[in-house]
């Protein structure tokens, strides 16, 4: 976005973590979102669906010489698509509505994701769009819901502060955490998105034409309950071939 001119020197990213925004609206807050990601040493922007197309001139002013990570961002038309590289996946939200998942602190999120990621795995956080935050088949990708604790008469946070603050959390957690990536077996290396993805519509097709999911007015809340008892589970990449040769044998005609 900035190629001509010479690009300020943001130190070390971290490898390993991605900041990922859902339908972000306002170029200035994409901006700032840089900006917070380069305060606290975090490189990895991606965009779904950005409402006023991408590369976007308003941003750069509010990034404040975080043009680097604007210029590497990556644009998504699918929120599964942004996280398919992605093991280890948080939603931050403050409503769940009529889900059942589990809820994370900032800090006790990104202890989990730095640990992860020490041990070769990929990590992310999805933000909402500023008016109205995650829809619930995006709060459903995620292994748990993010919840920041705020005054609970107003809990209204600007997307960039949001990022800020998870930002921060993962900064300070730097010292607590290994430097090296650790052994993990083979059998226990959780699955990738793009996995879990490919296992829920290989169930949620074969559960449509069983009849299952025959409602209609009720096959999205039943869709997004499946998906999170299986997300809960944290399966592996072992389980999830295992589960859909389950699901092959069980409608083997």
């Amino acid at each position: 976005m900035n190629d001509d001119a010479e690009l300020q020197d943001l130190g070390p990213l971290a490898p390993g973590f991605a900041v990922i925004l859902v339908d972000p609206q306002l170029g200035e807050n994409i901006g700032m979102v840089a900006r917070a990601m380069a305060n606290c040493a975090l490189g990895d922007l991606r965009l779904v669906r950005p409402r006023d197309g991408w590369p976007n001139p308003a941003a750069v002013g509010a990034a404040a010489g975080a043009d680097k990570i604007l210029n590497s961002a990556k644009i998504f038309q699918s929120t599964t698509e942004a996280i398919s590289d992605l093991q280890t996946v948080f939603a931050s939200t403050t409503r769940l509505r009529d889900m059942t998942q589990d809820v994370y602190s900032p800090r006790e999120a990104v202890k989990r994701m730095r640990l992860d990621v020490a041990h070769g795995l990929k990590a992310g956080v999805l933000f909402g769009k500023e008016s109205s935050g995650l829809n619930n088949d995006d709060v459903a990708l995620g292994l748990g819901a993010l919840t920041v604790s705020l005054n609970p008469k107003f809990t209204s946070l600007n997307l960039s502060h949001a990022v800020l603050v998870v930002g921060y959390e993962w900064l300070r957690l730097v010292d607590e955490t290994p430097d090296v990536k650790l052994a993990l077996p083979k059998d226990k290396w959780p699955a990738k998105m793009e996995d879990i993805s490919g296992f829920f519509e290989h169930l949620e097709r074969e559960l449509d034409a069983c009849g299952f999911l025959g409602i209609e007015e009720k096959r999205p809340i039943m869709v997004r309950n499946i998906r999170n008892i299986f997300q809960r589970a944290r399966l592996t990449e072992q389980e999830v071939r295992t589960l859909r040769g389950i699901i092959s044998g069980l409608t083997k005609k």
